[in-house]
């Protein structure tokens, strides 16, 4: 099992062409770039990486690609997610024999799912990792929320030792850290200010906007983690504004458009999602530009 995770882990784009072909050349360039900015692993398959609009081919596609340029300089954190506990275990198993280092798991949910449903899942897919087990939870998303009771019981699995809680509510994060003594640590998410999630002790962040300004989210944390809480809100305030143009636009399209205008052409977000229009480009093209997230590429 690999060190403890922590630090800046941007969710990678999944760049597929119009023929369905995952684009390697180009989703590798982009993997040594962000490990050149510094940072401190990778999560393929995240929302950001359109994971329920692409086939399993494709997703293994683009784990393979990840884990072969990274080459272990840092932990890659595969997306798993499924509607049925054998897709979420099959593909966990599949990951890990590409090389992962662990798994980030998320519930899929057309119907409502009970907590003993939902901690049947998230156990019988730690039971396939050796690694750790990341657990994501989104309630904009997702059907089936975790409660506290039920983190609580998985933080006793061995190898469940981070959550990303996205559900914006800072009290809540406070309450998972509280219920688990210390047995699963806490990354951000995009939607929180990850610098006061580091100051309650969240050890990082899992997000998007990463992506496109990995060099700045580094120096974030950096000032975050030596306590150099001014320094840091000072930086998170000049970010601030890739975040939110991230929630304006969506997820895909917002970082897709970003890459491409930072010479990345990873292509449009898969259909039906639609890209950013031409006043979208440019507001983001303005953004990028004030925080030094240009011509950086």
């Amino acid at each position: 099992m690999p060190a403890a995770l922590h630090g800046v882990f941007p969710y990678l784009v999944s760049p597929v062409d119009d023929d369905g072909r995952v684009m390697r050349p180009v989703l590798a360039r982009l993997v040594e770039h962000l490990i050149d900015a510094g940072i401190h692993g990778l999560t393929p398959l995240g929302s950001t990486g359109e994971f329920a609009y692409l086939t399993r081919e494709q997703k293994l596609a683009v784990v393979e690609t990840v884990v072969e340029v990274a080459r272990g300089r840092v932990p890659v954190i595969a997306g798993v997610a499924d509607t049925t506990v054998a897709g979420a275990v099959s593909l966990a198993r599949e990951v890990m024999a590409r090389g992962a280092d662990g798994v980030m798991a998320t519930l899929e949910a057309y119907f409502p799912v009970s907590d003993a449903g939902i901690e049947d899942y998230f156990t019988r897919i730690a039971a396939e990792v050796a690694g750790p087990v990341v657990l994501y939870t989104n309630p904009s998303f997702q059907r089936a929320d975790l409660s506290l009771p039920l983190i609580r019981r998985l933080s006793r699995v061995p190898n469940i030792r981070y959550i990303k809680d996205a559900s914006t509510n800072t009290g809540r994060l406070l309450s998972i850290l509280g219920e688990t003594e210390g047995r699963m640590q806490v990354f951000a998410a995009s939607s929180h200010i990850p610098a006061c999630v580091m100051l309650i002790g969240g050890v990082g962040w899992m997000a998007g906007p990463a992506c496109l300004v990995p060099r700045q989210s580094v120096a974030l944390y950096d000032r975050a983690r030596a306590g150099d809480w001014p320094g840091a809100m000072a930086l998170q305030r000049a970010l601030w504004p890739v975040n939110q143009a991230f929630a304006r636009y969506g997820l895909a399209a917002c970082v897709k458009a970003g890459l491409d205008l930072q010479g990345f052409p990873v292509g449009a977000p898969i259909p039906p999602q639609a890209p950013l229009d031409g006043a979208g480009i440019e507001d983001l093209r303005g953004i990028l530009a004030r925080v030094g997230g240009l011509g950086d590429g």
